[in-house]
């Protein structure tokens, strides 16, 4: 499994809080990538519900990750 910030990105209007079939169900009706549906189907799954997409992949960069000063702005 492995993620990218393009394969996260068609999970951003995902209906979060989900569980990992209602996940795999939106990214196919959504027309995601493939590898965004397999990355999903690997998940070993134990019922558990996600909050974000962090649940799913920790390393998910978020806004702070970035050096960006939007007072300049």
């Amino acid at each position: 499994m492995y993620w990218s910030l393009e394969l996260a990105s068609h999970l951003d209007d995902a209906p979060w809080p989900a569980t990992k079939e209602e996940l795999i169900d939106y990214a196919q009706r959504s027309g995601a990538p493939i590898e965004v549906v397999e990355n999903l189907q690997e998940i070993e799954d134990e019922g558990d519900v996600y909050d974000s997409i962090e649940d799913i992949w920790p390393d998910y960069p978020t806004k702070d990750d970035f050096y960006f000063d939007e007072d300049e702005y």
